[in-house]
């Protein structure tokens, strides 16, 4: 057979250059040779299988891995490459059986090739598959690792440069956006974590505690949709819209809220916003200082038995919420306006000229708002032991009258 193999060759490169486009590069002489090779290299291979049955085949299943994996560097899929093995094989096949039909080569080697053929074909094709393979999982976990790196420059703190972030986000294939917003997420319903299917253009990173997702332009069309959609079923809160090179505060606050959700403080719905709970969170960043101002602006009402303590401090947080007005106090606590002049005088009884400075006005109101945060929480079941930075633990805010 070998006398008819380099017209078999010629025709096989012909047949993929006119038949199959992705191999039509008249002017690329450089492809036209590395096709031309691939092709001799199989044929080749393919005689010394016949030859010697026990011929190590290492050597070209190395090659077309290496064909594999140049297709995967291309980018292409292996449609094509597969399309070119199958038609090389209906050629030499065909080529075959008429120099048999012409009696030049004898009839009874036809059984033998075929046979050989196709096993040759499939691991060629296994070979092929191999290389494709390796390559596109050694280009993914490469392109993780530098989105994963993206995600630490975009979160750093100090910030990293704009050049470094364009730099990396380049080789990354990730567009940089104008404003980005960082969303930290915990677990699921079930307390089981989970890796959500995340629409293009989104970072995440799934190794760390709390993961966290990199929205570019969050205020975009869709996109508050696009980040609720893909998130459900999983606690999370989203930091605000900032600037490329803040997103450590973004992903600060929202790691913040996070936690205030997960303790019952921020109502536990899929997706908290910070957006919607500045002033919770401004209460809760220093918890300390929170517990500092109620021991000073609050204190008279340890001395009060509940519920009556509580039913004062909520007729002086509307009181200072509603400018004084005792009738639209009345209105919100659903009391007698009476009721709530007469709380007032109590009130007034125990805090004396404090009741009427304006800067100590608005200390009560902050430490009200966070007590009743608490006690919300409380009501909804906050997990036993856990706390804030710089708060007591439930347990000991249990023991003060006015923190429990």
């Amino acid at each position: 057979m070998r006398p008819f193999f380099d017209n078999i060759t010629e025709e096989v490169v012909q047949a993929i250059r006119t038949q199959i486009p992705e191999y039509a590069r008249p002017t690329d002489d450089t492809y036209l040779q590395v096709v031309h090779r691939g092709v001799q290299d199989a044929l080749q291979g393919f005689l010394e299988r016949m030859a010697k049955p026990d011929t190590d085949c290492e050597p070209v299943k190395a090659t077309y891995q290496r064909i594999g994996r140049g297709e995967a560097d291309e980018g292409r899929s292996l449609d094509s490459f597969q399309c070119a093995l199958r038609l090389g094989a209906r050629v030499t096949w065909r080529r075959i059986n008429a120099l048999v039909d012409a009696e030049l080569l004898p009839r009874n080697v036809l059984a033998a090739f075929g046979e050989a053929l196709f096993l040759h074909l499939d691991e060629m094709a296994a070979a092929t598959t191999a290389g494709y393979t390796e390559a596109r999982l050694h280009a993914a976990g490469e392109l993780q690792q530098r989105r994963t790196r993206l995600i630490d420059l975009l979160t750093a703190d100090p910030p990293a440069s704009a050049e470094a972030i364009s730099d990396l986000a380049r080789t990354a294939q990730w567009s940089v956006p104008r404003r980005l917003a960082v969303v930290a997420i915990g677990h699921g319903a079930r307390g089981a974590a989970a890796r959500p299917i995340l629409p293009p253009g989104f970072l995440a990173r799934f190794d760390v505690q709390p993961a966290v997702l990199v929205v570019p332009d969050p205020e975009g069309p869709g996109r508050a949709r696009a980040v609720s959609g893909a998130l459900r079923g999983l606690r999370a809160a989203m930091g605000p819209a900032v600037a490329l090179q803040e997103g450590a505060r973004s992903l600060r606050w929202a790691a913040e809220a996070l936690d205030l959700a997960r303790r019952g403080v921020l109502a536990d719905t899929e997706m908290v916003r910070c957006q919607d709970h500045l002033a919770t969170l401004l209460l809760f960043r220093d918890e300390a200082l929170v517990e500092a101002m109620t021991n000073r602006h609050l204190r008279p009402l340890d001395g009060i038995r509940p519920p009556q303590r509580e039913r004062l401090a909520e007729t002086l947080l509307s009181w200072l919420e509603c400018g004084h007005n005792a009738s639209e106090v009345a209105h919100r606590l659903a009391v007698h306006p009476q009721t709530v002049r007469y709380r007032m005088r109590q009130l007034d009884e125990l805090f004396g000229d404090q009741l009427h400075d304006s800067g100590v006005q608005f200390e009560m109101q902050l430490a009200l708002r966070a007590l009743n945060l608490r006690r919300a929480a409380q009501s909804r079941g906050e997990p036993s032991g856990t706390h804030h930075r710089g708060s007591p633990k439930a347990s000991e805010r249990a023991s003060k009258p006015l923190r429990s």
